[in-house]
């Protein structure tokens, strides 16, 4: 009998696999901490309500982990096939094959609308790469975890040190940029307000007109769907007042109140132009 023959008894074809080079990385394969997931998966808030994404997924330990402990949904992505199948297999084995998915790709190829938190362990280069992407794709209030590696001049809204290391997260700002006329509902007298606001990640600037009156925003800031800032109104005798209020899409709703006394809030509301 020849060895092919002899071969061909004892090995099933299918289970031949034949060897190509591993798919480029752009970031080495260094798997997370098993000490520091608890941590990632606690600074993201992660409920059994969230779609976790980990872009760069290693072994899934990550996403396994977040549907394993909480109940989330989730899915991660790496470029090497060898870890996917492994990460499939961890999945099959922790039991949660049906709340989490893997794909092979490209991490710019991957559609973040669905993900509501996003875990990175990439170096700062890539991280600044997708900043543009999160920004745009992902819904204000989603939350964005790196392990380690921060995002240049996005500054962290938080950064947990745990193990050795640093957790940064960041909370995706709603677009809030651009002219809102607005309509304080002031009991002693409704009043006008027009705003020009700039965003630069989750800082606010700009300028108001209130009453004929224009005045700089200060203190401004935007916290996933959440905008508060500060006004001078000269019109009122330099009153300092607070204005908070809730974007959504083309439309904003709140509150405001003289610095000190926000016991006596007053409704206030607008659109953008």
């Amino acid at each position: 009998m020849s060895i092919s023959a002899r071969l061909n008894d004892v090995v099933d074809p299918r289970q031949l696999r034949v060897h190509r080079p591993p798919a480029p990385r752009d970031v080495p394969y260094v798997p997370t901490d098993d000490a520091v997931v608890p941590a990632i998966l606690r600074l993201a808030q992660v409920t059994s309500q969230d779609v976790i994404y980990d872009l760069g997924c290693g072994d899934g330990r990550i996403v396994i982990s977040a549907a394993k402990r909480l109940g989330a949904r989730g899915l991660g992505v790496d470029i090497d096939p060898i870890r996917i199948q492994e990460c499939q297999e961890n999945a099959r084995r922790a039991g949660v094959g049906d709340r989490v998915r893997f794909l092979q790709a490209s991490l710019f190829d991957i559609d973040l609308r669905p993900a509501t938190v996003l875990t990175l362990y990439l170096l700062p280069s890539l991280n600044i790469r997708l900043r543009p992407k999160i920004m745009s794709e992902m819904r204000p209030g989603s939350r964005v975890v790196s392990n380690h590696f921060d995002m240049a001049d996005w500054q962290p809204d938080e950064v947990l040190q745990t193990h050795h290391r640093n957790l940064n997260r960041w909370v995706v700002p709603a677009w809030v940029a651009g002219e809102w006329h607005c309509t304080v509902n002031d009991p002693a007298g409704r009043r006008h307000v027009r705003l020009h606001l700039e965003r630069r990640y989750q800082i606010v600037t700009g300028k108001a007109m209130v009453s004929e009156r224009e005045t700089m925003i200060g203190q401004g800031r935007i916290d996933g769907d959440r905008l508060t800032f500060r006004l001078v109104e000269w019109g009122r005798g330099g009153a300092i007042m607070r204005y908070a209020a809730t974007i959504e899409g083309n439309q904003l709703r709140g509150h405001c109140w003289t610095e000190g006394r926000e016991n006596e809030r007053i409704e206030w509301g607008g659109a953008r132009v």
